[in-house]
């Protein structure tokens, strides 16, 4: 008898992007109750890095970005989360909700114009 391994209700029926998807919003959700002026920015996830756009100058560096920060031209403010080199760089479902959120307060940090620790003051404890 051939058939699903779970029902979809069960995690296990979960994708890998749905659930990386959801790490982001719950990211951006805990930080939206801290900053109000946060619910206007668009919080975004894409598989990797790329699409044409011009490196921002801490691209330039040779590594992969983890996130960014995309401003202007009309639009909200979207802070884009780069799935696989987040998956890349973790080990568990833990690692990767610590590293999503840092790359979050990172980017959500340059936007505001403060340091990190200020948007998170967890930010970079394990």
């Amino acid at each position: 008898m051939r058939g699903p391994v779970a029902p979809p209700q069960v995690p296990l029926a979960v994708s890998r992007s749905d659930a990386f998807v959801d790490l982001v919003h719950e990211s951006a959700t805990r930080l939206e109750r801290r900053w109000p002026q946060l619910s206007g920015v668009e919080f975004a996830v894409l598989d990797v890095p790329g699409g044409g756009s011009a490196p921002a100058g801490w691209e330039d560096d040779g590594g992969v970005p983890l996130g960014r920060l995309v401003t202007g031209g009309g639009r909200p403010d979207r802070i884009v989360v780069y799935r696989r080199p987040v998956e890349i760089r973790t080990k568990n479902r833990d690692e990767r909700a610590l590293l999503v959120h840092e790359v979050i307060v990172e980017q959500v940090a340059e936007l505001l114009g403060v340091a990190p620790e200020s948007v998170d003051p967890h930010y970079g404890q394990d």
